[in-house]
């Protein structure tokens, strides 16, 4: 084998090693997948902090497969039913699972 043909085979060997490493199971994420979760944590939370009636809130954002999870205190049904519809309204929100209790 030559040294082309070999520097081939070794960096195929790597890609596909790599790629293997970054595909999900079903109980984890694959890179991709967590990529896009912090991305549409980040985009809940900005909402969130941008509604003045909810800014003083004690609000928990957690995504998994673009599955949110809202958790934490507010002061009124009010605030739990606006966090739940400003979370589903962020672009790649699967679902809401809205935990958000009365302080």
């Amino acid at each position: 084998m030559t040294l082309p043909k070999r520097l081939f085979a070794i960096f195929l060997a790597a890609s596909m090693l790599l790629a293997i490493g970054c595909a999900g199971t079903s109980s984890k994420e694959s890179t991709g997948e967590y990529i896009d979760d912090t991305t549409i944590t980040t985009k809940v939370k900005t909402a969130i902090f941008e509604e003045p009636s909810l800014k003083v809130a004690q609000i928990t954002v957690e995504t998994h497969k673009s599955v949110v999870q809202l958790s934490g205190f507010v002061a009124s049904t009010a605030e739990i039913s606006k966090a739940g519809s400003i979370a589903r309204s962020v672009r790649g929100v699967a679902y809401v699972q809205n935990d958000l209790r009365l302080r």
